[in-house]
C-alpha cells in the first residue's frame, strides 16, 4: 500500500461535505506531477485529507475508491480523476505549522512542494503525522 495527501480549500471542498457525500472524484487536476500522482495510486491506498488556504491542516483519512479514468469535466485525455472515500477524521487535525516545525518531516512533500495538490507520503511520514494526530 502506498500513501498520498490530497489538498483541498475547504470553501470549495471541505472534509465535513466529503463525509457528507461518502464518495467522489478528484477532478480538476492541471499539473502533470499531480496527475502522474493520480495515476499511480492503487485502489485501498490511504490518503491524507489536508484544508488549504484556510486552516491549513490535516484533518482525515481517505481510501483510493477506484483507481484513475478519464476526467469527465474535460474532453482532453491528459487528464484523469480518482475516486476517494472518507475513511476516519483524524482525532487531532495536524497543522501545517507543526508539520514544518517537525524536523523528521522536513523533506515531506507537503514542506517541499507546497504548491502541488496531490502528493506522495513516505510510510515513515506517514508514521509521524498519525503520531501528531493522536493515532499512534
Amino acid at each position: 500500500m502506498a500513501y498520498w495527501l490530497i489538498k483541498s480549500e475547504p470553501f470549495k471542498y471541505s472534509w465535513d461535505q466529503f463525509v457528507k457525500d461518502k464518495k467522489t472524484f478528484w477532478d480538476g487536476v492541471r499539473n502533470y506531477a499531480a496527475r502522474n500522482n493520480l495515476k499511480a495510486m492503487k485502489k485501498h491506498d490511504e490518503v491524507l485529507f489536508y484544508h488549504s488556504n484556510e486552516g491549513v491542516e490535516i484533518v482525515g483519512i481517505a481510501k483510493v475508491a477506484k483507481e484513475f479514468y478519464q476526467d469527465p469535466t474535460t474532453d482532453d485525455e491528459a487528464w484523469v480523476v480518482v475516486e476517494f472515500k472518507p475513511y476516519k477524521k483524524l482525532k487531532k487535525s495536524v497543522p501545517l505549522d507543526v508539520v514544518k516545525k517537525d524536523k523528521r518531516l522536513a523533506n515531506m512533500d507537503l514542506v517541499r512542494l507546497g504548491r502541488l495538490s496531490v502528493q506522495t507520503v513516505k510510510p515513515e511520514e506517514w508514521e509521524i503525522i498519525m503520531e501528531l494526530a493522536g493515532e499512534g
